[in-house]
């Protein structure tokens, strides 16, 4: 009987908590690297810890020691090569322990009516400029962040600070119009900047016919807390991203349910 305890010990409540944050954890580093090319380095960093297990086990001295110096270096290397991963890894546990967010939900469930009203007024000159610049088959890259970075979004922009209109998100991206090469930023219900260059993604599997407004449009969603609106200059198709995923070709029913949803 003993024997048998020693092989299964008892599984508390806490060693079945720990089993389950260490999947979650696994889980949303899988979402981070997926389709990325920080995937294929991830697999290069396992491949070789995997080699050194079995060099040593075949006492190969040579490989081993070769080997041993990745190893030894593995997790300084890690935090080097992924950098960006682990940024936005700390910036979702950051969005998820924010009092900001909790206080959010806590007045969608006790004003709902009023919280999605006031949403439809701030969203529906976002979503008129979109029909327009559809039919109109002008190019445009909306950005909605959660959390305005000056660093990172000031340093390329031009700032504007100023109401969203339907009107003026037309005009900035008419093609005669200065500031039309590059990208909006809207938080804190404004237009904060425009004309902004902003990072590309580095996936490697998305359609050939996605152009750098689009790649764009996705690179900023994994590297900050933000959703993107992309309008191709090419067809007028409307596609929203969002942590690095994009949906293609979506009507403007649902352009107004994850926008009510998101922003």
């Amino acid at each position: 009987m003993q024997s048998l305890q020693s092989l299964f010990p008892k599984i508390g409540f806490f060693s079945i908590l720990d089993v389950l944050l260490v999947a979650l954890i696994i889980y949303q580093l899988y979402n981070l690297i997926r389709g990325t090319i920080a995937a294929n380095i991830f697999i290069g960093f396992a491949v070789i810890f995997a080699l050194n297990f079995v060099v040593k086990a075949l006492d190969m001295k040579l490989l081993t020691i070769i080997l041993g110096k990745f190893v030894d270096v593995g997790i300084i290397a890690i935090i080097v090569v992924f950098q960006q991963e682990v940024r936005r890894f700390l910036l979702l546990v950051g969005k998820n322990a924010s009092l900001q967010r909790n206080k959010a939900w806590w007045q969608y469930f006790f004003g709902k009516s009023e919280v999605e009203k006031n949403n439809y007024a701030r969203i529906k000159p976002i979503i008129d400029a979109c029909k327009s610049l559809k039919q109109t088959r002008t190019g445009a890259l909306i950005v909605f962040a959660k959390y305005y970075d000056e660093q990172f979004y000031q340093n390329s922009c031009e700032v504007v600070e100023a109401k969203i209109s339907k009107r003026l998100l037309e005009s900035i991206f008419q093609k005669t119009s200065p500031l039309h090469d590059g990208a909006v930023v809207i938080s804190e219900n404004k237009i904060k900047s425009a004309s902004c260059i902003l990072p590309l993604t580095e996936k490697t599997d998305l359609p050939a016919q996605f152009g750098l407004r689009h790649r764009a449009g996705i690179g900023v969603t994994e590297a900050n807390e933000a959703t993107a609106i992309i309008v191709s200059e090419e067809t007028g198709e409307i596609s929203y991203a969002k942590q690095g995923r994009v949906k293609m070709n979506i009507s403007f029913a649902e352009l107004e349910k994850v926008l009510n949803k998101d922003f």
